[in-house]
């Protein structure tokens, strides 16, 4: 059945008229009244101060608000709010005006909620729209927490606060930031920035929790890199009182698949007391929002792995895009008290060194992160090979012909090792020489230029070598 427009509206003007009927002619609205008794005087001479929180911070002015409210000699009570158009961005100024758009008034019904997702899949249920009705001794405040819905802006959360006196409600406000600092969500967590259309929101990160054995380094190489980092946080106090500023950056680099990654994780790791900000696909397009919230949550990492991807060659003077040249400018932004680390990582030191000598003082400390040598790779086979039956006769033959290759390869090259000894059998796997050479020439012969490279593989003997020596061997 069609709707005729003119039906619909008449039916609809009857109804708002009879909503309006069933008022009292002298009946003040629901919220002016409840106002009023609040703070014993009209709520329309009363001032109001607004804040936009950003939509991720969500979690944490509701956690803010319940340590509030939880404080001695404080009470509230709080409302639910229906029948405001969202659209519009009506606030708390709307709750006191004579009658709400379109000749409807506000009304008190279910307080709203939305489930935010927190570390660890916990949810948690925070405030989406509501109005708290606040005693502080002799104070009050009422407080409207609200979606911002401002048209065509970036969608955040809003605290208004109503006080008899200006200076009550800014005080508030300035409570719920401090609140917000120090009982953040994100704290101590593995986080990136996510951008979905109009809003920012926080992803969490589950890193794999990697021990300080598992990183085959060659001798004294990993100390030094700790010294930079995790060394260094533990003395930030020390040397923060001694004049040393705080802020500071390391670039790992070296070919692919020599442990950057996992020399990453590993620091992470061993500094959870930081939060770490992750700098990855398009939350590189958030580099002042990420450094920002890595200022709020300090002591802090900001991580961007691959930092070669958002520079390329130029023909003449520095190199790097207008993406690196904001990350750095971020960098030297910080003020020297603020203890964030950054950690950088890049298979192509070539391209980023002219960025980075237009830009000194950014980057304190570029340390290579070398293909492994005779030991490292003895390490590796041993690291590896955990959880198998090696029965190799010939170990130095195998970790001869793995010169020129990363910790990547060895890794891959015990995996498909592994796989040939399955067979069709079961119980332990046994891997032998005969696993070990046919995994290498799978990888190494028939993987091609591409597989050599993906894993870096950089090896000086050639392929009729290679086969030579796998006969002989």
């Amino acid at each position: 059945m069609a709707i005729n427009p003119e039906e619909f509206g008449a039916s609809f003007k009857g109804f708002l008229d009879q909503m309006r009927s069933q008022k009292k002619p002298d009946e003040a609205p629901f919220f002016v009244r409840k106002l009023q008794e609040h703070f014993g005087t009209s709520p329309a001479s009363l001032p109001v101060v607004s804040q936009v929180f950003a939509r991720y911070d969500q979690a944490n002015l509701h956690l803010a608000m319940e340590a509030y409210l939880k404080g001695e000699g404080r009470a509230g009570e709080v409302l639910g709010v229906v029948g405001l158009q969202r659209l519009m961005n009506n606030g708390l100024a709307s709750l006191v005006a004579p009658a709400g758009v379109f000749g409807h008034e506000p009304q008190e019904g279910p307080v709203e909620y939305k489930n935010v997702t927190l570390d660890n899949d916990r949810v948690l249920a925070a405030v989406e729209q509501a109005l708290f009705l606040i005693r502080v001794g002799s104070e009050r405040l009422a407080v409207f927490v609200r979606e911002d819905q401002e048209i065509l802006a970036q969608k955040g959360i809003v605290a208004e606060v109503m006080a008899r006196e200006l200076p009550t409600a800014e005080r508030f406000l300035g409570d719920l930031r401090a609140s917000i600092r120090t009982r953040n969500v994100f704290r101590g967590h593995a986080i990136s920035l996510v951008h979905d259309h109009t809003e920012l929101s926080v992803k969490f990160h589950r890193l794999p929790a990697i021990d300080r054995d598992s990183i085959i380094l060659p001798e004294g190489l990993l100390g030094r890199i700790e010294r930079q980092t995790v060394e260094f946080g533990r003395q930030s106090g020390r040397l923060h009182e001694a004049g040393r500023h705080l802020k500071r950056g390391l670039l790992l680099h070296g070919a692919p698949g020599t442990g950057k990654t996992l020399t990453i994780m590993y620091l992470v790791n061993s500094m959870r007391d930081r939060t770490a900000l992750l700098l990855t696909g398009r939350g590189l397009g958030m580099i002042g929002q990420t450094c920002a919230m890595a200022r709020a949550l300090q002591p802090s990492i900001v991580v961007l792995e691959d930092v070669d991807l958002i520079a390329e060659e130029r023909t003449k003077g520095s190199c790097a895009t207008p993406v690196l040249f904001e990350l750095l400018n971020e960098m030297d932004g910080l003020s020297d008290d603020v203890d964030v680390l950054f950690l950088l990582t890049t298979n192509r030191p070539d391209l980023l060194e002219p960025a980075l000598a237009s830009r000194p003082g950014r980057v304190d400390q570029a340390i290579e992160i070398p293909l492994p040598d005779e030991s490292g790779r003895r390490r590796l086979f041993e690291l590896y090979g955990r959880g198998l039956t090696l029965r190799v006769t010939d170990m130095p033959r195998f970790i001869a012909r793995t010169q020129g290759a990363s910790a990547a390869f060895i890794r891959e090259l015990l995996r498909k090792a592994a796989l040939f000894a399955t067979g069709s059998g079961e119980g332990e796997i046994v891997v032998t020489d005969r696993h070990l050479d046919d995994a290498l020439h799978e990888l190494v012969v028939e993987g091609g230029d591409l597989t050599r490279s993906l894993l870096g593989f950089q090896s000086r003997m050639g392929f009729g070598a290679w086969e030579r020596d796998r006969t002989q061997g």
